[in-house]
């Protein structure tokens, strides 16, 4: 056997199995998550061939190694951040995350994120499930999305938390700003998602394959006179967390996301409409998309906790000036 791999042979007793949670069993000091990574990484191979799924199923008798790659020698830095901290203990902290900001480093980026404040104020005391570059990191949202996320300080609390995730059970909320009205104005969106075909980087609905995407939605606000298009201020609460959901979701209606430069509208002209309001909806350059609240159960606690974070200012100054514009 190779110095840095593990190999077993799968008992009558796990035949059918999901090959992750087979080798939590059998390895028990490694988290489900940490061995779901690896499978994504290729370093999982069953029957001498590499697989990527997590959830593929294990057949009595199969033969499966796995790959422990050396540790990447990386050093991230402590930067000192401004964090919107929500709320802090000795488990778990809530950041209100503003737009602008990456969650954690990666390719080209290895300062100014979230993390780099995170080892600056924290230092040791975060959870390492998620490797050297995303201490702490349970999930995380999109570079120009804002709002809650929850950061692990130890292990306990991440794996705890991550299956949570898991099973659905946290409770996310989301605001967004659309090109549009929905029809019907509240409902529910179940759409399977996956990698679009035409833009490897994109994701997209995919009715013949991909994951099942569940986004429950309500309109707050629409925003519309002769001179303004019509917008509208929504609220999405998730019932899974794929990749860029809610944006793919509004975009498969025919309503994306106001200012998304990847699913939504580029720049447009309007008729009679103020020149300011057409300026500030042209320059809004990021999607409007708000990461409102998150609910879940403490980990240490057991008790239902739930986190609402404030829109950033040029989000609440957009919808001031719509509002403004449509009486």
């Amino acid at each position: 056997m190779k110095k840095n791999t593990f190999n077993t042979i799968v008992p009558i007793d796990c035949h059918g199995y999901r090959i992750d949670k087979f080798l939590q069993l059998q390895i028990n000091k490694l988290s489900r998550t940490r061995l779901q990574t690896l499978i994504h990484d290729g370093q999982v191979t069953l029957n001498e061939v590499i697989i990527y799924s997590p959830a593929k199923k294990i057949k009595n008798k199969d033969k499966i190694e796995i790959n422990f790659p050396p540790s990447k020698e990386t050093h991230i830095k402590g930067n000192k951040i401004d964090l919107d901290i929500l709320y802090d203990d000795d488990d778990l902290v809530i950041i209100n995350k503003h737009p602008g900001i990456v969650v954690h480093p990666g390719a080209g980026n290895y300062e100014k994120t979230i993390v780099n404040g995170l080892i600056y104020k924290y230092q040791n005391n975060l959870s390492n499930i998620g490797g050297k570059l995303r201490p702490g990191i349970v999930h995380r949202i999109e570079k120009d999305t804002s709002g809650v996320i929850v950061v692990a300080k130890n292990d306990y609390t991440h794996t705890n938390l991550s299956q949570q995730f898991s099973n659905h059970t946290i409770k996310r909320v989301y605001e967004a700003l659309i090109w549009g009205s929905l029809k019907p104005q509240s409902g529910k969106i179940k759409e399977k998602i996956s990698r679009s075909i035409k833009n490897r980087q994109l994701m997209a609905v995919r009715k013949e394959k991909g994951k099942m995407a569940i986004t429950n939605y309500k309109t707050i606000k629409i925003f519309q006179n002769s001179n303004l298009p019509k917008i509208s201020l929504i609220e999405c609460k998730l019932e899974t967390g794929r990749t860029h959901q809610i944006r793919v979701h509004m975009n498969f209606k025919g309503n994306p996301i106001l200012g998304d430069k990847s699913y939504g509208k580029s720049k447009k002209k309007f008729k009679k409409i103020n020149l300011k309001i057409e300026n500030e909806i042209n320059n809004f350059n990021r999607q409007a998309l708000h990461a409102k609240s998150l609910g879940f159960i403490h980990p240490k606690t057991k008790r239902e906790v739930f986190f609402e974070a404030k829109r950033p200012d040029d989000f609440e100054k957009l919808i001031k000036n719509l509002k403004k514009a449509s009486v």
